[in-house]
């Protein structure tokens, strides 16, 4: 089983505080988290990990941050084959300040102009295709040249591009602010037929299957809500592509969509417990006993 990951990736700087700090003062802090991020290039990572063959198409810079992100790709056995380390593009970074005490996440993105990934040939057929909508030209490309291939979006983002390239996959899985502001309606949990009109109406535009992320609510898939488990949150960061990386790898082994919401739950979870990104995604190992335990 080959999977194509194709989109963003970045590199994170998180600061654990125990409260988010005061303007114009100066804080001290103990502790620093560096890692790679980006929501293709987190799933990648996690399907790496959990010893899936696993590609990664995307751009960075020729510099320190694209270099480490690439040597964390080898350390899970990520093909790197169609990552770009560009002269002339800055790697994407954040500096993200982490709330320890209620587990909220700020971000600070520094995002250079954009830089096209050039045209490329792949030299095998994926079987799995998960894109973020990132690289909006190269993934039309593969999604027309691989028809048969399993594909995923990871929607988060309610821009044109990601629209239009969520009507060309099987499977939209996107977030609670996405599934609002391209509906132009709002969720209310105190009454589920609020999101069972956002949910029809996202299946009357893309024609396809509809996954909602709903946070610490778990998410949504037909009519059905599928609870996550209770954690304290310390750190929400990633949490979202962590679920996406999981969802690919349980639905590519043929898992059925119950299991493979509730162990995508489970991993997003279980991230959320610790600091950082990629180094909070769950092993396998972890995966295997949480779900023993709550199924």
């Amino acid at each position: 089983m080959k999977i194509l990951c194709l989109g963003h990736a970045t590199y994170d700087i998180t600061l654990p505080m125990d409260e988010f700090p005061i303007e114009n003062t100066k804080n001290r802090i103990q502790e620093k988290i560096e890692c790679g991020g980006g929501p293709a290039s987190t799933a990648a990572y996690l399907l790496g990990s959990f010893g899936a063959e696993t590609y990664f198409a995307g751009i960075v810079g020729n510099d320190y941050y694209g270099k480490k992100i690439k040597e964390e790709f080898k350390k899970v056995n990520v093909n790197t084959d169609f990552l770009e380390l560009r002269e002339d593009h800055e790697t994407t970074s954040s500096i993200v300040i982490a709330n320890k005490v209620n587990g909220s996440r700020t971000t600070f993105a520094y995002k250079p102009k954009k830089v096209e990934m050039k045209p490329f040939e792949l030299n095998f057929k994926p079987d799995v295709i998960l894109i973020d909508g990132q690289e909006y030209e190269r993934s039309v490309e593969v999604l027309k040249k691989y028809p048969d291939a399993l594909t995923i979006i990871d929607a988060g983002r309610d821009r044109l591009e990601v629209i239009e390239l969520c009507k060309m996959v099987k499977w939209v899985v996107c977030s609670k602010d996405f599934a609002e502001k391209v509906t132009g309606l709002k969720m209310d949990y105190s009454n589920f037929n609020t999101l069972k009109v956002i949910y029809n109406k996202l299946k009357e535009m893309f024609k396809n299957e509809i996954v909602i992320t709903l946070e610490d609510k778990g998410c949504l898939y037909n009519d059905e809500i599928t609870p996550s488990i209770k954690v304290k949150s310390v750190d929400s960061t990633g949490a979202g592509d962590i679920f996406h990386g999981a969802f690919t790898y349980y639905l590519s082994l043929g898992y059925n969509i119950k299991e493979v919401l509730k162990l995508s739950n489970y991993a997003g979870a279980i991230s959320v417990s610790r600091i950082g990104t990629r180094n909070s995604i769950p092993t396998k190992e972890e995966m295997e006993a949480v779900y023993n335990e709550f199924k």
